[in-house]
Protein backbone atom coordinates (compact mmCIF):
# COMPACT_ATOMS: atom_id res chain seq x y z
CA UNK A 1 0.00 0.00 0.00
CA UNK A 2 2.74 2.25 0.46
CA UNK A 3 3.61 1.65 -2.81
CA UNK A 4 0.60 2.93 -4.07
CA UNK A 5 0.69 6.34 -1.85
CA UNK A 6 4.03 6.74 -3.56
CA UNK A 7 2.69 6.47 -7.38
CA UNK A 8 -0.58 8.31 -5.88
CA UNK A 9 1.69 10.88 -4.52
CA UNK A 10 4.17 10.51 -7.76
CA UNK A 11 0.72 11.29 -9.71
CA UNK A 12 -0.75 13.74 -7.63
CA UNK A 13 2.63 15.80 -8.27
CA UNK A 14 2.67 15.12 -12.26
CA UNK A 15 -1.23 16.92 -11.62
CA UNK A 16 0.33 19.45 -10.25
CA UNK A 17 3.02 20.13 -12.13
CA UNK A 18 0.90 19.45 -15.57
CA UNK A 19 -1.54 22.19 -13.83
CA UNK A 20 1.00 24.27 -13.23
CA UNK A 21 2.52 24.26 -16.62
CA UNK A 22 -1.34 24.33 -18.01
CA UNK A 23 -1.88 27.42 -16.16
CA UNK A 24 1.47 29.00 -17.04
CA UNK A 25 0.48 28.21 -20.92
CA UNK A 26 -3.18 29.52 -20.52
CA UNK A 27 -1.79 32.91 -19.09
CA UNK A 28 0.88 33.23 -21.78
CA UNK A 29 -2.55 32.61 -23.83
CA UNK A 30 -4.53 34.90 -21.58
CA UNK A 31 -1.53 37.86 -22.04
CA UNK A 32 -1.14 37.32 -25.64
CA UNK A 33 -4.99 37.50 -26.56
CA UNK A 34 -5.33 40.52 -24.32
CA UNK A 35 -2.11 42.85 -25.95
CA UNK A 36 -3.46 41.32 -29.55
CA UNK A 37 -7.03 42.67 -28.68
CA UNK A 38 -5.17 46.07 -27.12
CA UNK A 39 -2.99 45.93 -30.89
CA UNK A 40 -6.50 45.43 -32.84
CA UNK A 41 -8.29 48.30 -30.95
CA UNK A 42 -5.12 50.44 -31.39
CA UNK A 43 -5.10 49.85 -34.53
CA UNK A 44 -9.00 50.13 -35.17
CA UNK A 45 -8.58 53.35 -33.55
CA UNK A 46 -5.50 54.22 -36.08
CA UNK A 47 -7.50 53.15 -39.11
CA UNK A 48 -10.67 55.36 -37.90
CA UNK A 49 -7.98 58.08 -37.46
CA UNK A 50 -6.26 57.35 -40.95
CA UNK A 51 -9.55 57.48 -42.60
CA UNK A 52 -10.44 60.76 -41.06
CA UNK A 53 -7.17 61.90 -42.23
CA UNK A 54 -7.58 60.51 -45.89
CA UNK A 55 -10.57 62.32 -46.15
CA UNK A 56 -8.81 65.75 -44.51
CA UNK A 57 -6.12 64.92 -47.37
CA UNK A 58 -8.50 64.88 -49.69
CA UNK A 59 -10.00 68.34 -49.03
CA UNK A 60 -6.62 69.49 -48.55
CA UNK A 61 -5.47 68.15 -52.32
CA UNK A 62 -8.50 69.92 -53.63
CA UNK A 63 -7.80 72.96 -51.82
CA UNK A 64 -4.39 72.52 -53.11
CA UNK A 65 -5.07 71.83 -56.85
CA UNK A 66 -6.90 75.51 -56.46
CA UNK A 67 -3.91 77.20 -54.87
CA UNK A 68 -2.00 75.28 -57.63
CA UNK A 69 -4.25 76.76 -60.34
CA UNK A 70 -4.40 80.07 -59.13
CA UNK A 71 -0.33 79.74 -58.38
CA UNK A 72 -0.05 79.10 -62.44
CA UNK A 73 -1.66 81.91 -63.48
CA UNK A 74 0.71 83.96 -61.07
CA UNK A 75 3.71 82.58 -62.69
CA UNK A 76 2.31 83.32 -65.98
CA UNK A 77 1.71 86.89 -65.13
CA UNK A 78 5.13 87.28 -63.13
CA UNK A 79 7.07 85.45 -66.36
CA UNK A 80 5.44 87.86 -68.20
CA UNK A 81 6.65 91.08 -65.99
CA UNK A 82 10.37 89.33 -66.01
CA UNK A 83 10.84 89.49 -69.48
CA UNK A 84 9.26 92.78 -69.67
CA UNK A 85 11.73 93.38 -66.80
CA UNK A 86 14.81 91.58 -68.53
CA UNK A 87 13.99 93.73 -71.43
CA UNK A 88 13.71 96.99 -69.43
CA UNK A 89 17.40 96.16 -68.12
CA UNK A 90 19.13 95.13 -71.20
CA UNK A 91 18.25 99.19 -72.39
CA UNK A 92 19.07 100.08 -69.00
CA UNK A 93 22.83 98.45 -69.26
CA UNK A 94 22.85 99.68 -73.17
CA UNK A 95 22.21 103.30 -71.81
CA UNK A 96 24.15 103.17 -68.96
CA UNK A 97 27.65 101.48 -71.21
CA UNK A 98 26.88 104.39 -73.17
CA UNK A 99 26.71 106.30 -70.15
CA UNK A 100 30.37 105.22 -69.47
CA UNK A 101 31.55 106.11 -73.10
CA UNK A 102 30.52 109.36 -72.46
CA UNK A 103 31.73 109.90 -69.31
CA UNK A 104 34.89 108.50 -70.49
CA UNK A 105 35.61 110.70 -72.63
CA UNK A 106 34.06 113.50 -70.88
CA UNK A 107 37.17 112.77 -68.43
CA UNK A 108 39.76 112.59 -71.05
CA UNK A 109 38.25 116.00 -72.52
CA UNK A 110 38.30 117.52 -69.05
CA UNK A 111 42.41 116.14 -68.30
CA UNK A 112 42.71 117.70 -71.71
CA UNK A 113 41.53 121.30 -71.11
CA UNK A 114 43.30 121.18 -67.00
CA UNK A 115 46.45 120.56 -69.15
CA UNK A 116 45.72 123.12 -71.57
CA UNK A 117 44.94 125.48 -68.38
CA UNK A 118 47.62 124.64 -66.86
CA UNK A 119 50.65 125.24 -70.01
CA UNK A 120 48.04 128.59 -70.18
CA UNK A 121 48.50 129.44 -66.26
CA UNK A 122 52.53 128.76 -67.07
CA UNK A 123 52.32 130.93 -70.15
CA UNK A 124 51.08 133.29 -68.45
CA UNK A 125 53.13 133.56 -64.91
CA UNK A 126 56.00 133.22 -67.26
CA UNK A 127 54.69 136.52 -69.37
CA UNK A 128 53.66 138.12 -65.87
CA UNK A 129 57.23 137.55 -64.58
CA UNK A 130 58.53 138.98 -68.17
CA UNK A 131 56.17 141.83 -67.47
CA UNK A 132 57.53 142.57 -63.63
CA UNK A 133 61.31 142.25 -65.78
CA UNK A 134 60.07 144.83 -68.39
CA UNK A 135 58.21 146.93 -65.49
CA UNK A 136 61.44 146.96 -62.97
CA UNK A 137 63.53 147.82 -66.38
CA UNK A 138 61.25 150.47 -67.40
CA UNK A 139 61.26 151.94 -63.71
CA UNK A 140 65.06 151.74 -63.73
CA UNK A 141 65.33 153.73 -67.08
CA UNK A 142 62.77 155.94 -65.66
CA UNK A 143 64.97 156.59 -62.53
CA UNK A 144 67.97 157.31 -65.21
CA UNK A 145 65.92 159.31 -67.38
CA UNK A 146 64.02 161.65 -64.32
CA UNK A 147 68.55 161.85 -63.18
CA UNK A 148 69.91 162.62 -66.40
CA UNK A 149 66.92 165.43 -66.67
CA UNK A 150 67.39 166.60 -63.36
CA UNK A 151 71.77 166.73 -64.44
CA UNK A 152 70.53 168.00 -67.30
CA UNK A 153 68.20 170.85 -65.40
CA UNK A 154 71.43 171.60 -63.28
CA UNK A 155 73.96 171.67 -66.07
CA UNK A 156 71.56 174.63 -67.59
CA UNK A 157 71.08 176.32 -64.88
CA UNK A 158 74.63 176.19 -64.24
CA UNK A 159 75.12 177.24 -68.12
CA UNK A 160 72.85 180.64 -67.76
CA UNK A 161 74.24 183.65 -67.64
CA UNK A 162 73.35 185.36 -64.11
CA UNK A 163 71.09 188.01 -64.87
Amino acid sequence: MKRLHYVNLIGVLALVVLCVAQWRHDRQLNLEINRLEKARLDLEGRLVEQERDARGLKADLLEFKDSLTTTQAGLNETQAKLLTAERQLRQVAAERDQLRATLTNWATAVEVRDRHLEQANNRIRELADELNASIIRFNELATNYNAVVKDLNELRERAKPPP
